[in-house]
């Protein structure tokens, strides 16, 4: 068996942070997170850490792991529960990564608590530079992983900065928007249900009065993706979510708007596809044809990069199987049901 590693540290706080305490909540701790998901054996004795593993390798990496999380912890980066399993993912990944990149990128600060929103996986990290570099930039994933979160930080940050002159936040709600004549009330009262997702970010990050009063004057508006025909959207941040029930057409008629000194970020999440009759996918179709295209970013999440509750992986994994499983038995019946090759067929008999 490999030498145990023995790490020193010069405060326990820090360590407190990042592992948490035993006690009732044991099974959480950041100790028993490590041991399943690496096999190494942690022994904490005050600021003193021991590991232990067969498999030298997983120990060095719990090293950096912790070496760079106490780092963080100790200079006053804000650690959430799960950081520990998502430092691993990014260090398992980039053997060679600083997670002080990625956990101390702050993209803006929340309007209340003034906590930092900065990206917390090796996904979100390469869709926030994705933010910065593209002038379109699809995010692509199941729920909860921070794509629309991210998008609308990144818009007030450029806002605030200037870099642009308005935000626009738009979804195809109902069908993107045909049917909305039929609802009672004001454009934005018949909006406001389908648009609450984006309203909570922004109320996140600017006072509510400011964001009102940004809306009353055209510097943000939140509008469903039909109300989007016919304009040319200028030094504009423009915001797509819920691409996926958008139809091929819907999404040409968006990006095709978008004008000098504008950036758009399309969200979706092609799981949860609400489009009646089978059609076709308009975020599908554009990531098919406009990957490799130059000035767009195409990113990917996955359950890993779920910043809810920790069950909600759990449950997007177990859907995916099940998923995958309908797939492959559709496949086999298929399969089964295709008529065996008959051969060629006979020649007729001499005489007929």
């Amino acid at each position: 068996m490999p030498t145990p590693i023995k790490l020193k540290f010069d405060d326990h706080v820090p360590l407190q942070q990042i592992l948490g305490s035993p006690g009732k909540n044991a099974k959480s701790t950041g100790v028993t997170t490590l041991q399943q998901e690496t096999g190494v054996r942690v022994h904490i004795r005050g600021s003193e850490i021991t590991l232990e593993c067969e498999d030298e390798a997983a120990a060095l990496l719990v090293e950096r792991l912790l070496r760079q999380m106490y780092g963080l912890a100790h200079a006053g980066t804000p650690v959430r529960p799960g950081d520990l399993s998502r430092g691993l993912e990014i260090l398992r990944r980039d053997p060679g990564a600083e997670l002080r990149a990625v956990f101390q990128d702050v993209v803006i600060t929340t309007r209340g608590s003034k906590r930092p929103i900065v990206p917390r996986t090796f996904a979100q990290k390469n869709y926030v530079d994705c933010l910065r570099r593209f002038d379109l930039t699809f995010g692509v994933g199941p729920a909860g992983t921070g794509k629309t979160y991210l998008a609308v930080a990144m818009a007030v940050r450029q806002l605030i900065d200037k870099k642009v002159r308005r935000i626009i936040l738009t979804r195809p709600a109902i069908e993107a928007g045909e049917h909305l004549g039929f609802l009672p009330g004001t454009l934005e009262e018949k909006v406001s249900p389908y648009m609450r997702p984006i309203y909570d970010a922004l109320n996140d990050m600017l006072d509510g009065p400011k964001v009102m009063r940004m809306m009353e004057h055209g510097t943000i508006e939140v509008a469903p993706l039909a109300y989007m025909r016919g304009r040319t959207l200028s030094e504009t941040f423009v915001i797509l979510d819920e691409a996926q029930n958008t139809t091929a057409e819907q999404m040409k008629m968006l990006l095709t708007r978008i004008g000098q000194g504008t950036q758009a970020v399309v969200t979706g999440d092609p799981s949860q596809l609400d489009l009646p009759n089978g059609q076709r996918s308009g975020l599908a179709h554009a990531i098919k044809i406009l990957r490799g295209v130059d000035g767009v970013a195409i990113c990917h999440f996955t359950a890993a990069d779920v910043m809810r509750h920790a069950l909600v992986q759990r449950i997007i994994l177990a859907y995916d199987r099940d998923d995958q499983d309908r797939a492959a038995r559709k496949k086999a019946a298929r399969k089964k049901s295709a008529p065996a090759d008959a051969g060629p067929a006979a020649e007729p008999a001499e005489g007929a």
